[in-house]
């Protein structure tokens, strides 16, 4: 594989984990409006509250509120492995010098 090859399969693998990424933080979003206890009522944005929503923290606990929680916890575990895959693929093409 060429070096431009690589670079090339490489911003692709990027572009699609961050698109996955921004697909878990709408469904996050999502998620805070329907929980009444995370739902944002300053009236200025704010980021998202993942980490409330993967603990189940104040999360509202109705069956499709929790099947899209899964849905985003499956979402972010597809980055993760996205992740560890590039760096193992990195590792693995690195050469010994």
């Amino acid at each position: 594989m060429t070096g431009e090859t690589f670079y090339l399969l490489c911003g692709v693998w990027a572009v699609v984990l961050l698109a996955i990424f921004i697909l878990a933080i709408r469904l996050s979003y999502r998620i805070e409006a329907r929980s009444p206890g995370l739902t944002n009522r300053s009236g200025f944005p704010r980021k998202a509250m993942m980490f409330h929503t993967v603990t189940n923290t104040n999360v509202a606990l109705d069956q499709e509120t929790q099947g899209m929680r899964r849905r985003m916890i499956g979402l972010l575990l597809i980055v993760l492995a996205g992740f560890l895959l590039m760096w193992a693929g990195l590792s693995l093409v690195r050469s010994p010098a």
